[in-house]
């Protein structure tokens, strides 16, 4: 495989990305850091085919990724291959509002490949090739520049191996048949909708104790107002307010822009700011959440009573036996709260009663829950039995 020195020139790049343009898959990956912003800053790409690799520099001066990011956007012919690739995926959408497509994930794969649920890519390049991975550049600051060899060699390492283990496991995944199972799960994480961030919907994931509704609806408020500003500033969430000054803030509301100073977490400058000004309108404005925006209490399955409940735990046992005898990882066949859903009733629009998914472990759910299937143990194995 050639190995380009570190592209950092338009030029260079464009004639690399039509060459790319003409093959079956690239594999990609980035290095980016984001402790010191809002938005990711991405700082290398690297990508490669199985004839050649580079890493291309996005800080380099004068330098347009255009051909690139054409190449992963709108060329539908080439197959982009990352490896748990959520954030890469995040950084291609911040630029272009769009995703990579098609995509093919290989930690989703090794899922399919019954090699766990989250397998690191180490793990998974020493699984396929036995060759062990130097991890000793891993908390480079990508920013810096100069970037010494080192550097750019474990970075192109990243993709090559990846590059190197695509071909093999999709030979597998097409022996066993379970090609077709990741089809549904590649155009969910291809979906832009994953990657946008919603103000509205950032109070869901701070903690806070109390579930009366006008606690919930300025914890809505100050989230979203959190989210705004630090968009608008380009700053991490945590630095401009931390969670737990949000959860503060909505049980015990100042009455006063002035008593901002008394806040711990706040700066003594926001009591008279125009920053403190914008908190404190976005406390005033805030309503109490319907009772449709109510979420679900954490020791009550939506949904379940104590037998509904109880029905979802033996749903579960189900699932980690028929993932255990189907050798893939329970994440891919079936989520938690599906389980509840059926546990409580539910048989439309659940993933586990449609295809693969309804041939390994759907109809055996659906059976457990019409009394038509038990649970027994053989010789210390748990095996199941259809009820007549």
């Amino acid at each position: 495989m050639i190995i380009h020195p570190l592209i950092s020139d338009t030029k260079t790049l464009t004639e690399l990305c039509a060459r790319l343009a003409r093959s079956r898959f690239v594999a990609v990956d980035t290095e980016f850091m984001r402790e010191n912003t809002y938005w990711p800053e991405l700082c290398l790409v690297q990508i490669a085919d199985e004839n050649e690799a580079a890493a291309i520099d996005p800080l380099a001066p004068g330098i347009d990724l255009k051909p690139l990011l054409d190449l992963m956007v709108e060329n539908e012919d080439v197959l982009k291959v990352v490896h748990a690739g959520g954030q890469d995926i995040e950084i291609v959408h911040n630029l272009t509002a769009k995703t990579p497509h098609p995509l093919f994930d290989t930690q989703i794969a090794a899922m399919a490949m019954g090699m766990g649920e989250q397998v690191g890519y180490s793990n998974l390049v020493e699984s396929m090739t036995g060759v062990k991975l130097d991890k000793g550049a891993r908390f480079t600051d990508w920013s810096r520049r100069p970037l010494d060899k080192r550097q750019i060699d474990y970075a192109i390492g990243d993709v090559t191996y990846l590059a190197e283990i695509f071909p093999r496991m999709l030979d597998r995944l097409r022996k066993t048949g379970r090609g077709a199972w990741l089809d549904h799960e590649m155009e969910r994480i291809a979906d832009p909708a994953n990657y946008v961030n919603d103000p509205d919907l950032a109070w869901t994931r701070i903690k806070v104790a109390s579930r009366k509704p006008e606690v919930l609806g300025r914890l809505k408020a100050i989230a979203g107002f959190r989210e705004r500003e630090a968009r608008r500033k380009n700053l991490p969430r945590g630095r401009l307010i931390k969670d737990e000054t949000i959860a503060d803030l909505a049980v015990h509301p100042p009455r006063h822009q002035s008593d901002l100073a008394k806040v711990r977490g706040l700066a003594a400058s926001w009591a008279g700011n125009d920053i403190g000004a914008r908190l404190m309108s976005a406390l005033e404005s805030a309503a109490p959440l319907t009772e449709a925006e109510m979420p679900p209490r954490e020791d009550r399955r939506p949904g379940l009573g104590k037998d509904g409940a109880l029905v979802a735990d033996l749903l579960k046992l189900l699932l980690k036996v028929r993932a255990r005898d189907s050798d893939v990882a329970p994440r891919l066949i079936c989520r938690s709260d599906e389980l509840d859903a059926m546990a409580a009733g539910q048989r439309q629009g659940l993933s586990m009663l449609e295809g693969w998914r309804y041939e390994v472990f759907g109809k055996d759910a659906l059976a457990l829950c019409e009394g038509r299937l038990a649970f027994s143990v053989r010789s210390g194995k748990m095996v199941m039995s259809e009820i007549e």
